[in-house]
Order: structure tokens, then sequence, then C-alpha cells
């Protein structure tokens, strides 16, 4: 095993022993406990986001899970989704950061093997807020990710680009998630 995977896999070790397993939600370390289990998901996908075409939204059904990792201080979402036009599966996973009590999502795209760029952030009254910046067809590009419950079996997942830093919004992912 190469040396350096040796000692970064050591000081993710130190690290982790060193930062206390906090049992309540207080620091948002546990913001995603509900989440936990399978779910039936509807997924609408924008084309061609951030483009002067006609808003084409593609539709996809299928399933999300969602497994607690680390003690709960991180999970994934495994997501397969079908439609039409074809099918999406990828992971999401999620990262609690206790120094600065946020968390940062990335996904993983199964279809080419690449993960996007983190977005981050938490939960405020129920609601999440996620935010981070990527490129689309070499611009840059501004990411907000909203999660909002709707009671214990039920939550939406949006996300939308910005390409004037913020200034407006264009959704080009709304997911629909019913437990199963």
């Amino acid at each position: 095993m190469n040396i350096r995977i040796l000692l970064a896999f050591a000081s993710v070790l130190t690290l982790t022993a060193s930062v206390p397993a906090l049992a309540g939600s207080a620091d948002g370390q546990r913001d995603f406990d509900w989440e936990l289990g399978t779910w039936h998901t509807d997924v609408q996908v924008l084309a061609e986001p951030l483009s002067e075409t006609e808003d084409q939204w593609l539709r996809f059904q299928g399933t999300s899970v969602v497994r607690p990792l680390l003690d709960r201080r991180a999970n994934v979402v495994e997501l397969k989704v079908a439609g039409t036009t074809g099918r999406i599966e990828g992971l999401n996973f999620r990262l609690y950061e206790p120094q600065a009590q946020r968390w940062s999502l990335t996904f993983a795209n199964i279809r080419n093997g690449l993960l996007t760029p983190s977005v981050y952030g938490g939960f405020r009254d129920g609601a999440g807020e996620f935010y981070g910046d990527d490129q689309l067809d070499g611009r840059p590009i501004k990411v907000r990710f909203l999660i909002r419950r709707q009671g214990a079996d039920r939550a939406t997942f949006e996300q939308a680009f910005s390409a004037d830093g913020g200034t407006s919004w264009e959704t080009n992912w709304i997911a629909v998630d019913r437990r199963r």
C-alpha cells in the first residue's frame, strides 16, 4: 500500500477519534436521520438547463435508498430511476463536517463515473439549503439544492442552476419521494 494512502488513512482515523459523537441533533449531525430507508421517487429533469430552448421535462420513476454510514455522521443515497428517455443511476454521498456544522452533498454519476462538485449547507426550520459552484458547458454556474420534508413519509428535492451569480435561479431537477 502506498505510504501517502496509509498516512491519509491514519490522519482520518485520528481526526475521527478526536471528534465526539454527539447524541442530539442540535449541531445538525442527525439532520438526515428521518430519510433513512427505502423511498419511491418520481423525478423530473429539465432536458437542457440554462439554454434558450423551450423547457422540456423528462420524467422518471424508481427508488431511492438511504443508508447510514459512520454512526450516521455520513449517509449514502442510492438512486435508480427509469423513464421513456432512459435511466438515471447514481449515488449521493453526504458527509457531516462537525467543525463547520454543515453537510456536504456530492453526487456520483454511475453513467460517466464522475463526481460532481459538492454543495454545502444544512437544515433550518425543517428545510435543507445547500449551495456550491460548478460548470455547465464550460461556463461557471452556481448550484442550489433544496430539501423540504412534507410529513414523515414524503419529501421534495429540488436543484436549480444560476448563470448570474445567484441573482436568478432555474430549477432543473425535482424529485418527490414517498416512503415505501
